[in-house]
């Protein structure tokens, strides 16, 4: 199992937007969700090298970080074979993130998507990884 984090900063009144569901293309979080788990998926159609594997489970969590301001997308990858699933849960953050941007753009041409990292790799030959804070 494998889990990768990322943000996307916007406006304040953007993320209102989003959670208030008035954004003109619609559900973004709901998109969004669906967006990555669809990357996820296709990983291995989109990097070179990178072998398909039989998932087992992938989610795609988004929440608000009125801090940021913006929000917080983690996406977990699981599969019971013998083989990682960082490539997947690295593939889906950053797409839904992407999504969260395409689906608000013409609110906020500003956004920022960053912070996407392999937070935690559990299982395999080199056992559990966690990123320090």
């Amino acid at each position: 199992e494998a889990t990768a984090i990322g943000h996307v900063k916007m406006q304040p009144e953007t993320l209102m937007l989003v959670m208030e569901g008035n954004a003109k293309k619609g559900d973004v979080l709901g998109t969004a969700r669906i967006a990555g788990l669809k990357a996820a998926k296709k990983t291995s159609e989109l990097i070179p090298l990178c072998h398909p594997t039989g998932l087992t489970k992938v989610t795609v969590d988004i929440e608000p970080d009125e801090v940021l301001p913006g929000l917080r997308v983690s996406a977990t990858a699981a599969v019971t074979g013998q083989t990682g699933v960082e490539m997947e849960a690295l593939t889906a953050c950053p797409v839904a993130c992407l999504t969260i941007s395409d689906m608000v753009k013409a609110a906020d041409r500003g956004m920022e998507l960053s912070g996407i990292v392999l937070a935690e790799k559990k299982g395999g030959k080199s056992g559990h990884w966690k990123r320090e804070s």
